[in-house]
């Protein structure tokens, strides 16, 4: 039987600089606990940051900007 992937997560955010208004970052993370701790500083320091799994992780889950206190007020 093939083992299953844990997945990576991942944590995207708007880079700070108005000339560059239109580029954002990507991190990515080993587990949930990780990308959370990272978005916790990043919501903190910028606007628009989003996060979720990559692929193949199951089940996907996408977090949009407008979710994200929500995701970070998650038990887990």
């Amino acid at each position: 039987m093939a083992r299953k992937s844990k997945g990576t997560w991942y944590v995207s955010f708007k880079l700070g600089s108005e000339k560059r208004w239109r580029e954002r970052a990507t991190e990515t993370f080993p587990n949930e606990r990780e990308a959370k701790q990272f978005a916790r500083a990043k919501v903190a320091e910028t606007e628009n940051v989003t996060a979720g799994t990559l692929n193949p992780h199951l089940p996907k889950r996408t977090i949009a900007a407008a979710q994200m206190l929500k995701w970070l007020e998650e038990p887990g």
